[in-house]
């Protein structure tokens, strides 16, 4: 990769956990000139990040007004769900990837996060650990238009939990949390990346039904 294609790539995931860990809520203008001050780099790059994040449904360019980011659509939402669903399962049954002590380690230090999270629960710091187990959860396939394709939906829908949060029960969201990653760990432990797949399924439908009370 490139200098300015590993520059993008950064810029870009720096501005979207911005976003969906609501550090720019809904509505929040998103000045090219202050944020090419920040990073140091010119405004056509960053433009081009800000296209990117256009095409991906996080902001929209409003003539006159600028980049705002945008709110999240929630009788569309529940599309993105139900697909995201079906997605989750396919991560067990295209292209798993091979079960590696790498893989093992991984999971072990998410367990080790959600146990720390459990002891003292915080909303922003579970839902940095849940884009992170995301991430993780994605590299248990091979198949790269799959992983592109639930990343992308996974970030549409990243703002929920938190925009939810108030009417929740933290404590118990950061339990479940850690149950799921622990019967992931188990199940990973014997080489069974369709039963982590199922997991994560189950618990996503779980969680939005735990939403929507």
């Amino acid at each position: 990769m490139s200098t300015a294609a590993a520059r993008h790539q950064r810029l870009h995931a720096e501005l979207r956990s911005r976003i969906c860990l609501l550090d720019y809520p809904p509505g929040t203008r998103l000045s090219e000139t202050a944020l090419a001050d920040e990073f140091g780099t010119s405004r056509t790059p960053l433009r081009r990040v800000l296209a990117r994040l256009e095409d991906e449904g996080l902001v929209e360019s409003r003539h006159g007004v600028g980049t705002l980011v945008t709110d999240v659509d929630l009788a569309r939402m529940e599309q993105v769900y139900g697909l995201r669903l079906h997605l989750a399962e396919l991560v067990g049954h295209l292209d798993p990837a091979p079960v590696t002590a790498e893989v093992l380690a991984g999971i072990a230090d998410h367990v080790a996060r959600g146990t720390a999270l459990v002891a003292s629960p915080d909303a922003r710091s579970f839902a940095q650990l849940n884009m992170d187990y995301h991430g993780f959860g994605l590299s248990l396939t091979d198949n790269l238009p799959l992983r592109a394709t639930a990343e992308r939906l996974y970030f549409l829908t990243a703002r929920i939990w938190l925009q939810s949060i108030p009417r929740m029960d933290l404590a118990s969201e950061c339990a479940i949390f850690l149950s799921e990653m622990q019967d992931t760990a188990a199940a990973l432990a014997t080489g069974d990346t369709e039963a982590a797949a199922a997991i994560r399924r189950t618990h996503i439908a779980m969680s939005v039904t735990r939403m929507a009370r």
